[in-house]
């Protein structure tokens, strides 16, 4: 039996190397727009530490690893999101 390496990912944030399963995935997908943890498209991926998803420039750095644009009502529901994964 063969020992698959796990697959990493990088923070968009903070550039540290992470296990896929660390990391917080907002995918978006062309049929049914931004999703969380699951889908097949676009991806970014965050660390779950404070500092980095509430970094000034998380939103920037978003829509640049997106390559969209992200509304204000995205970000109120992306702040509950971290929220509920930290606690």
């Amino acid at each position: 039996m063969t020992n698959k390496s796990p697959v990493m990912r990088i923070c968009i944030s903070c550039r540290q190397t992470y296990n896929r399963e660390d990391l917080f995935k907002i995918t978006k997908d062309h049929k049914q727009g931004i999703m969380f943890h699951k889908g097949i498209g676009r991806s970014a991926y965050i660390c779950k530490s404070k500092n980095c998803y509430t970094d000034s420039k998380i939103k920037k750095k978003l829509q640049k690893a997106l390559k969209t644009f992200l509304d204000a009502e995205f970000f109120d529901i992306f702040e509950k999101e971290m929220q509920t994964i930290i606690n």
